[in-house]
């Protein structure tokens, strides 16, 4: 499979900025990752009525996995220093704009994971939409994992 054209400068500089480094072997197949994100997202479904912001931030990492498996399976992965945000990066500039609502669910996971003030929880809806945008996110990311070769 031929490498992914659409969004390849960004991918280099985040590769040159130690953002995201290269993997070989066995560890360059999304496959395992994108199951992952599918328990997880079981997970984050069974939780959205009892327990709203842990739904909210697995359903949030559900769609990290998801993401990040197509990057694994280019033989990329993000770095301690580039983090989630450079799977942002990456992810919408090669396929944007069928993962845009990452960037915001990432923020919001941000916000419940470091409160700046107290009460500001999730909410059941909100959990649901999260858990919802991974489901589509998940699905996404199973269209592509066989359109996509190393990098």
């Amino acid at each position: 499979m031929a490498r992914w054209k659409r969004g390849e400068s960004d991918v280099e500089a985040l590769l040159a900025a130690g953002e995201l480094q290269k993997l070989v072997g066995a560890a360059a197949n999304g496959e395992r990752l994108l199951e992952k994100a599918t328990v997880t997202l079981t997970t984050a479904r069974s939780a959205v009525e009892t327990d709203p912001d842990s739904a909210f931030v697995l359903a949030y990492d559900a769609s990290r996995q998801a993401l990040t498996s197509l990057l694994a399976h280019q033989g990329l992965r993000p770095t301690t220093k580039g983090g989630h945000y450079a799977v942002e990066q990456a992810v919408r500039a090669q396929f944007s704009p069928g993962f845009r609502q990452f960037g915001a669910l990432r923020r919001r996971r941000n916000e419940l994971e470091y409160p700046e003030r107290p009460g500001d929880d999730a909410t059941q809806d909100e959990a649901a939409e999260a858990v919802d945008n991974a489901q589509a996110i998940i699905a996404a990311a199973q269209g592509l994992l066989d359109q996509i070769g190393m990098f």
